[in-house]
């Protein structure tokens, strides 16, 4: 029958480092684990209890497993509270490779084979979808049925804490150990896994020498992060940054809120728009005010044509599609007469109808036009405008919808794409004088300013 060493709770500690016991030469301090030995004694050395702080005892055998190492059992108990706690350590160096023991556990004869599982060791039972993660546990000298027993013990430990605090997780965690504990009856076969990227943890292979159709043993190399967690590499090479990364993650800074000047928070993201460029969306919340300011930047620089956009609307999907207005953009309607100037409601990524609901809103609230000092004209025009507006909204009226960016840098969604669509024409043009004097590109100076800035220096 092969032996087992009972584990303690996860997280006890023994005191000290072992020492071999001086009546031993060195030839002899680790011989090979066998009851049968009567020389083989362990070395007792009196230590602190971690539990009650009275001394223990510490008993060390240095022993050797067949077919596999030398490792260091250490078990410690407390005569005073009755703790104890049992562990092992390799006592040789980290190996070369990693180790996967893959054992195929099929008859009760299994659940007794030898199991050397080390700190750094990964357990797992794909059937159950169950896995124990590295230095989760400290090392064991144990059995296939000793692992799943301690196991047991690991969830069982806080399970009336969540019963009384009627812990939702409490009824599954039960139902888990359940299958746990039918896995001891081998009632059908089960996979049980091993990873140690260390390479001391072992399967006992009752057959050895010969092969065991039951176990497969595999040898791998270790990654970059395997060695950092076994503390072989001090530290990763840095990794070169690559392009896209900020596609992925939200940047977030401290700002004031432009309302109560309380202190804010900014997230800003990258966004790349299909088959058009790149754009900043950066969107600030006050939770002192409630205060919400959304903004849109262009990713790139001013083009070298501006852009007219003009879409006709025949159909309420038309107000699904994105749009990307900056704050050089312009926005006309033509059956309703109106037109919005540049820099009026800002830069905008959004959808055509939410940017035609933002402009009736600049209408609707405006105290100006639709307030008490307004003339009863002028009211009723608005008025009219604004159901005008929702009606387009709602796709009952047709109606045209035209963008002009002098800078070139907005956008109306082409559902067709990469096809035309029929209903949307795209212009490229040259800016006049005036338009480059409004963007700010006539007194600015690309070529040549180094040697006007010498005499300067």
């Amino acid at each position: 029958m092969a032996r087992a060493v009972e584990t303690a709770p996860p997280g006890a500690t023994t005191d000290p480092s072992p020492h071999p016991a001086p009546s031993l030469a060195a030839g002899h301090l680790f011989r090979p684990i066998s009851a049968e030995d009567e020389e083989q004694q362990p070395t007792e050395i009196e230590s602190l209890c971690m539990n009650c702080y009275n001394n223990g005892i510490t008993r060390l055998l240095l022993t050797k497993i067949p077919f596999f190492r030398e490792i260091i059992v250490s078990s410690f108990s407390c005569e005073h509270c009755g703790w104890s706690n049992t562990e092992i350590q390799s006592a040789g160096r980290i190996q070369d490779q990693g180790v996967r023991y893959t054992l195929t556990v099929r008859a009760q004869e299994d659940m007794n084979r030898e199991v050397v599982k080390t700190d750094s060791a990964t357990t797992r039972i794909p059937e159950l979808d169950f896995e124990i993660p590295a230095f989760s546990q400290k090392g064991a000298l144990t059995t296939v049925e000793g692992l799943i027993n301690r196991a047991i013990f690991g969830l069982e430990q806080d399970q009336p804490t969540r019963r009384a605090n009627k812990d939702a997780t409490a009824e599954r965690i039960d139902e888990f150990i359940v299958k746990l504990k039918e896995l001891k009856q081998v009632a059908t076969p089960f996979t049980l896994i091993i990873d140690d990227p260390a390479g001391n943890s072992f399967v006992e292979n009752p057959h050895a020498p010969q092969k065991d159709d039951a176990l497969v043993i595999t040898y791998y190399n270790r990654t970059l992060l395997q060695e950092g967690m076994l503390g072989l590499q001090a530290e990763a090479p840095a990794e070169k940054p690559q392009e896209g990364d900020l596609r992925n993650e939200v940047l977030q800074f401290n700002t004031n809120c432009p309302e109560c000047n309380a202190p804010a928070q900014t997230n800003m993201k990258l966004v790349q728009i299909p088959h058009f460029k790149e754009v900043i969306i950066m969107a600030t919340n006050c939770e002192n005010y409630g205060h919400r300011t959304n903004e849109v930047k262009s990713g790139g620089a001013v083009e070298p044509l501006g852009t007219r956009i003009t879409l006709h609307i025949t159909d309420p999907s038309d107000m699904t599609r994105d749009l990307l207005k900056s704050e050089t953009c312009s926005v006309e309607i033509p059956e309703l007469e109106f037109e919005l100037g540049m820099a009026v409601l800002g830069g905008k990524f959004t959808t055509l109808e939410g940017l035609l609901k933002d402009v009736r809103e600049l209408v609707t609230k405006n105290p100006f036009t639709l307030g008490d000092s307004s003339n009863p004209g002028q009211t009723e025009k608005l008025q009219e405008f604004s159901q005008k507006l929702d009606q387009i909204i709602e796709g009952n009226v047709k109606a045209h919808f035209i963008m002009d960016d002098p800078a070139g840098n907005s956008y109306l969604q082409n559902v067709y794409a990469p096809e035309d669509d029929p209903e949307m024409k795209v212009e490229r043009y040259k800016r006049t004088f005036d338009q480059n004097e409004e963007l700010g590109l006539n007194d600015m100076k690309t070529e040549g300013y180094e040697a006007g800035l010498a005499p300067q220096r």
